[in-house]
């Protein structure tokens, strides 16, 4: 009896000690990493402020993306495959360099400052997964332990960026594997979405909110409008990613030379730009959403960006796709309302929910976005467009690394990569 009692104290010990290690450092990742996000949204919005008021920096684009296949080339990353890498760096083990980091956060700025369609989130992800690879290489982790806090970092820098703790804090636990959850991570990286997002918030970083009006009684028939708005951006979605992948698979067929490859990227952004009229399209697009709300959209905006996004992220230029997916939601979500006549605020929220879905596979982190960054009260709507992408946004994705454990129709274990 006594065995059995000190065998329980004994086990006790440990989750209580392996508990606090955790605590302390999702602590540690939480005020690094969401200081050095805090930093680099603060740049970001500096670098998006000069170029709105200097338009002209467009015309540097191909020199800009030059300067980031040479910063890749001088410190021997050439091969870095962005976000891919921190997923990959979950499943495997791969390394994951720190050089990732001062990388990402100088070659995003210099692609946000001369106008390439790129968003943030791929940034934060890199940022904050090699940041807390290396605090798990400085205090000797194991290769499991490693893993959480790579995780941990991801959600610190995602929190810091965008402001939104619930969605961060899971969304790193979902991203990697669809259909299995990594709990053992949720405790820190919980905690480091929280400190992240209070540091960001301490020095006035802003969180992206946008307020919905006259949401409409749920109903049958509003119901069923919101669902096949949900089946529309799904194929929007894979749209998306099918078009991002195609272009970097011809970027590289016909320029073969990176150099070559971003430079003749950079012209063709410079060149549609131009042909656009405005630079509506340059950026993250989040300057898009705004209007939509309110029902003002032009029926090309979300071709518009996908193409924008494609041929500059396709070229080799830095940066991330979930911002831009949101855009393009939005914009094809408002667009969906102003034909059938209904909300196009709603339709706006429930586009860009429902493609952000579609291209993460990440069902949960989108509802949990959607509350944070839209409010509660069209949950019913939230919930149907989030359920709805899912599954018909078949098995694609922004990340070939991500697996997809189980499969979307069946409750059958498929264990394949995202197409």
């Amino acid at each position: 009896m006594k065995e059995i009692i000190r065998h329980k104290v004994k086990h006790n010990l440990e989750r209580l000690t392996i508990s606090i290690k955790w605590v302390i450092f999702a602590i540690i990742s939480g005020v690094v990493i969401g200081s050095i996000g805090t930093l680099f949204y603060f740049c970001l919005d500096k670098v998006t402020r000069l170029r709105a008021e200097n338009p002209w920096l467009v015309l540097l684009l191909p020199l800009g993306g030059l300067a980031i296949v040479g910063a890749y080339h001088l410190l021997h990353d050439e091969k870095d495959t962005g976000t891919n890498l921190v997923i990959s760096s979950i499943h495997s083990g791969d390394n994951l360099p720190l050089r990732m980091a001062p990388l990402i956060f100088g070659a995003t700025l210099i692609t946000h400052l001369f106008g390439g369609s790129s968003g943030r989130e791929g940034a934060a992800l890199q940022l904050g997964g090699s940041i807390g690879n290396e605090i798990g290489k400085l205090f000797h982790f194991n290769e499991k332990d490693k893993h959480i806090i790579t995780m941990c970092g991801m959600s610190a820098a995602f929190s810091a960026l965008f402001g939104t703790p619930m969605a961060a804090a899971i969304f790193s636990m979902e991203v990697v594997s669809v259909g299995i959850m990594y709990y053992a991570a949720l405790v820190p990286c919980v905690i480091a979405a929280l400190i992240a997002q209070s540091i960001a918030a301490f020095f006035g970083a802003e969180a992206e909110l946008f307020l919905l009006d006259n949401i409409p009684a749920f109903t049958a028939g509003s119901g069923l409008k919101i669902s096949i708005l949900a089946a529309l951006c799904a194929l929007t979605s894979i749209l998306f990613c099918v078009l991002l992948h195609l272009s970097e698979h011809f970027y590289k067929k016909i320029f073969p030379n990176p150099y070559l490859r971003i430079l003749a990227g950079g012209c063709i952004v410079v060149a549609l730009t131009f042909l656009a009229g405005s630079q509506r399209y340059n950026g993250s697009g989040i300057s898009l959403i705004g209007p939509c709300m309110k029902g003002d959209v032009a029926p090309e905006m979300f071709l518009m960006k996908m193409l924008f996004t494609a041929l500059t992220l396709g070229a080799g230029f830095k940066g991330g796709e979930i911002v831009p997916s949101f855009c393009i939601g939005g914009t094809f979500g408002c667009l969906f309302g102003r034909l059938i006549g209904f909300s196009p605020s709603l339709c706006t929220a429930a586009g860009m929910t429902a493609v952000f879905c579609g291209v993460t596979n990440c069902p949960i982190t989108s509802l949990l976005i959607s509350f944070e960054l839209f409010g509660y009260e069209g949950m019913p709507y939230f919930l149907l467009t989030a359920a709805f992408s899912y599954m018909l946004s078949g098995y694609y994705g922004l990340y070939h690394s991500q697996k997809i454990m189980y499969s979307k129709y069946k409750a059958n274990y498929i264990n394949k990569k995202a197409q």
